[in-house]
């Protein structure tokens, strides 16, 4: 039905037709639902089971877990701060979140979307389909106070510099999910951190509470920054009930998305292991060094992965397949130096107590010496057997 119906009306937005203008938001939708048979004019390609636009819909499932889970964390941290825990429903909670973050959502999807349609219509393109996933990325690792405007300049600067300007999906350097997120975090810094900026405290249709001024509810990576000392046993930082970024709190809920992300291979384990190794063995290296005065120094390697970003950046962003390493060997090394720089930044800088994201950023303008180092050594070595 689908295809028959897309069929009758593709006339009109071909060449010629009333709405050829819009050729690229038919050409976007018709892939979207139906896989294309076109093939490659040019060449010798090897053609995947699936297409990146098929691709990009399992990280989105894969994401479904913390998103939910951050929807309900959002309502718990409204009830929270106002002292109305008892008092507030599994339901009212979880609705609560949902009404919070669907504007986000939809402000994410709007811009950076009607920027990749007017893009593709400007170049007589097809619409790509990487901001699929960064749609819904960016309204999750931002705080929950952000505001609609801020996110909606973050995610225009994300989409033009970070991705468009280099030529769009598949040509871009840096994660443009973290690019925004860089972006409101040097831009507007006192709405990027805090104790403030992580709980919704106004209410509406019903939902939540109105919570008084003066409250705090900094993320339990924050307060050891602050050299206060952290009992993470109570933090329920598994779980996923603490202040935070949205989608990043919860390890069990990204572990569910890390697992479909791995069954169906979507996700370079290389890249997402040697990310947890190398954090570790860092965060051991400090437990060990004697800095009593450190306190984030001498939080426990195991909790050091378990909270902030750690965890949500090594399964979603550490492994996207267009920044990251394509070598085998190199996705070792890529993932490794990620896990070193984001704890290192961690305990040596206190002013910034979460480093995932720089140290994936930083490793994103690494990653292609990292393969030319391998691809160049495979070469060599080839050369070497032949004049053998």
């Amino acid at each position: 039905m689908v295809k028959k119906y897309l069929d009758k009306i593709r006339p009109n937005f071909e060449e010629g037709g009333k709405l050829s203008a819009f050729r690229s938001v038919f050409d976007g939708m018709e892939t979207f639902l139906l896989v294309p048979n076109a093939t490659s004019r040019v060449g010798v390609s090897i053609h995947d089971a699936i297409d990146s636009k098929r691709i990009m819909s399992f990280v989105v499932i894969a994401l479904l877990p913390a998103l939910l889970f951050g929807m309900y964390n959002i309502g718990y941290q409204n009830a929270a701060a106002a002292g109305m825990l008892e008092q507030t429903s599994f339901i009212e909670m979880f609705f609560y979140g949902l009404l919070v973050m669907l504007p986000r959502i939809i402000v994410s999807y709007g811009v950076g979307l009607g920027i990749e349609f007017v893009v593709a219509q400007w170049k007589k393109e097809e619409i790509q389909e990487g901001y699929l996933v960064s749609g819904l990325l960016i309204p999750m690792i931002c705080p929950v106070s952000t505001p609609l405007w801020m996110m909606a300049l973050a995610v225009a600067f994300a989409v033009i510099f970070a991705k468009e300007i280099y030529g769009g999906t598949g040509m871009n350097i840096f994660n443009p999910a973290l690019i925004a997120r860089a972006f409101l975090f040097f831009a507007y810094p006192t709405s990027m951190s805090g104790d403030a900026c992580w709980v919704a405290t106004e209410s509406f249709c019903g939902l939540g509470h109105n919570v008084v001024d003066g409250f705090t509810a900094a993320t339990p990576l924050g307060i050891a920054a602050a050299g206060q000392a952290v009992n993470f046993a109570e933090t329920s930082t598994f779980v996923g009930l603490i202040p935070g970024s949205v989608g990043e709190t919860s390890v069990i809920a990204i572990a569910i998305g890390a697992a479909l992300l791995l069954v169906t291979k979507i996700a370079s384990w290389r890249t997402m292991g040697s990310v947890f190794v190398g954090g570790a063995v860092v965060a051991w290296l400090f437990n060990i060094a004697g800095m009593e005065t450190n306190v984030v120094a001498n939080i426990p390697w195991y909790e050091h992965l378990a909270t902030g970003g750690f965890c949500f950046g090594a399964v979603f962003m550490a492994t996207d397949p267009v920044t990251s390493a394509r070598t085998e060997k190199g996705q070792f090394i890529y993932g490794f130096l990620i896990g070193v720089v984001a704890i290192t930044v961690r305990v040596l800088n206190p002013g910034y107590p979460e480093g995932m994201m720089l140290a994936i950023l930083l490793m994103n303008m690494f990653a292609p010496l990292i393969d030319y180092v391998f691809v160049q050594r495979n070469i060599n070595m080839r050369l070497n057997r032949v004049k053998k």
